[in-house]
């Protein structure tokens, strides 16, 4: 029975991989990378030449059981195109794969972009919640930081250049001009740290261009909760929003459990919060009297 090791690569700089990665990777017998391209390139630099298969969210349903075939016959070696694989990057599906199939599985930790983003921040390292890849659409946005409003913790979220502006805009209506570090390309020739709050990033980052992760304050002791009395008219947009959505899918026909799971996946609200506001979209609420 073969091993699967995950193997975290760098996320720019070639230098930061660590000794132990390329020797998993010269002795496992296959090394299924998310981007071959830029395995490949890494490969080449160490002067490895391990047999190389594609693995990313598009062929992984097929590919998930001839990687499970060849765990049969030898150690794996599964990697992102940077960074920790199965951190908002595919592996997961792989990685219960082959421990319900018996195999064991083995971490060989290395670089990470949110773990190098939070150091760097200046904000409190603690304790944090990683959020992934945002959400595309604005209103989504707009709904999951409008229920981490009270969140006390760090935020982390990784962002793409051309969402960047209307990413800041939707975090800066949901929480406030919060502190926040911006961190670009990081380990790379052109690596930016901005620190500042979010409206000093929106003047800053005019044309944004390349990789980006965010690293945004918690909230502080005594800030207004999501819920409270006093809402937030980001909060109040927020929920409204989430409403329309669920009328919208109880109009195609969706049952509430499928309905709540859409919107709970796409939002990140809590289930039972979503599921009192579908119970509330079944019938009109009652209109308030003219004056």
């Amino acid at each position: 029975m073969g091993t699967l090791y995950l193997v975290a690569t760098p996320i720019g700089n070639l230098e930061d991989v660590t000794l132990r990665a390329l020797r998993v990777l010269r002795e496992a017998s296959l090394v299924a990378a998310e981007d071959t391209r830029t395995t490949r390139r890494l490969l080449s630099h160490y002067d490895i030449h391990q047999r190389l298969v594609s693995y990313n969210e598009h062929n992984m349903r097929t590919r998930t059981p001839q990687l499970l075939a060849a765990l049969k016959a030898g150690d794996v070696a599964l990697v992102t195109e940077a960074g920790t694989p199965a951190v908002s990057d595919p592996g997961y599906e792989l990685v219960v794969a082959a421990i319900e199939a018996g195999h064991t599985v083995v971490p060989i930790p290395g670089p990470s972009a949110v773990i190098a983003a939070l150091t760097v921040s200046g904000l409190p390292a603690r304790q944090f919640t990683f959020l992934g890849f945002l959400p595309r659409r604005s209103g989504e946005r707009r709904r999951l930081f409008a229920a981490l409003a009270a969140e006390p913790r760090t935020l982390v979220a990784f962002e793409s250049p051309h969402r960047l502006r209307a990413a800041l805009a939707d975090i800066l209506a949901a929480l406030g001009d919060r502190r926040l570090a911006v961190c670009r390309e990081l380990t790379k020739t052109f690596e930016e740290v901005f620190r500042g709050t979010l409206s000093e990033a929106l003047a800053h980052f005019t044309e944004p261009r390349g990789e980006f992760t965010l690293v945004i304050a918690g909230a502080r002791s005594g800030q207004m909760d999501v819920g409270a009395t006093l809402r937030s008219p980001a909060a109040e947009e927020a929920e409204a929003a989430t409403r329309d959505e669920l009328a919208a899918l109880r109009a195609q026909g969706l049952s509430a459990r499928d309905a709540v799971a859409r919107v709970v996946a796409a939002s990140g609200l809590p289930r039972r919060q979503v599921y009192r506001m579908w119970l509330e979209t079944a019938s009109p609420r009652p209109s308030t009297p003219e004056q």
